[in-house]
Formats: C-alpha cells, structure tokens, sequence
C-alpha cells in the first residue's frame, strides 16, 4: 500500500519587490504550518519523507513540517514549480521507494492531481492537507480514481 499526503503550501507574500519563486512566507503562513503539523500529529499521520518544490514558500512549508514531525530534510525537486497536472504526475511516478511520502506544491496542479486520483473535487487552500491510500506497490501504479481519500483539513477559518 502507498499513501500520499499532499500539502499545498502555505500563505505566501504578495508584495511587490519579489519574484515569484522567491515569495517568502506570510506570519499567517507559518502559523497555518504549526496549526497542520499539530492536527497531523494528533492523527498519527507522519511520512516517510518529504518532496516539495524548491521555490521558496515550498520549501519553507516543508522545512516546517519537516521539523515538527522529526523528518529528514526535504528533497527538491524542481518539476513541481509551476507543473502541469501531467508534470505532477510524472513526479508522482518517479518518487522515492517509500511507503509514505508528502508532497509540497502548488495549486492549481496539486488540486488537479488529488481530484484526478481521488475522483473527488477538492480546491486546496494554502496549507491544506489531503491524505490519499493507494492499493498499490509502486507508484507507477497509481491512475485516476484509484486513491482513497481518507482524510482532508486545512487551517482556513470557517
């Protein structure tokens, strides 16, 4: 069995004087990463392994949850900046041997990819997290409709 937990990042800077791939984390945003990584722990959710994106909000999001659930560093990866539903999903296809991963991103591919697997439409706000279970052995294996989504939160106030 494979799980993948998604994580789209959390709220980033919009203030001029930024690239996009260097927009910083808002006070907002690593207060939306303490809240998820406290409600992950609470569940017992904890991934093997980290891969994000190496833009700057991703990859502050993953360092976050990389620390407050005692994970190795994250590993980069480049395709998922500002990937393409299909992009995404060779990404997916081409993660490390491990049972559980999380995957750090970007929307609108990340909400596309969890949509396509799951057959359930959800639009990720920033930081939320989706939890999906594959019956699967390797992630090749993985096609649309064929995860289970079991469990979905995000810190967006009701």
């Amino acid at each position: 069995m494979k799980k993948l937990l998604f994580i789209r990042h959390a709220k980033a800077t919009h203030e001029s004087g930024y690239q996009d791939f260097e927009r910083p984390l808002t006070d907002k945003g690593f207060t939306q990463c303490e809240i998820m990584t406290a409600r992950l722990l609470k569940n017992h959710i904890k991934p093997d392994i980290v891969v994000a994106s190496p833009a700057l909000r991703t990859l502050s999001t993953a360092n976050v949850f990389t620390e407050e659930l005692g994970l190795v560093t994250a590993i980069t990866d480049h395709d998922i900046y500002e990937a393409s539903e299909n992009t995404l999903l060779k990404v997916i296809y081409n993660l490390p041997d491990k049972d559980f991963v999380a995957l750090v991103g970007h929307n609108p591919a990340i909400s596309q990819v969890l949509t396509l697997l799951s057959g359930e439409y959800k639009d990720m706000s920033t930081c939320a997290v989706a939890l999906l279970e594959f019956e699967a052995d390797n992630w090749m294996e993985l096609h649309e409709g064929s995860g289970k989504l079991t469990w979905l939160d995000s810190p967006k106030e009701d």
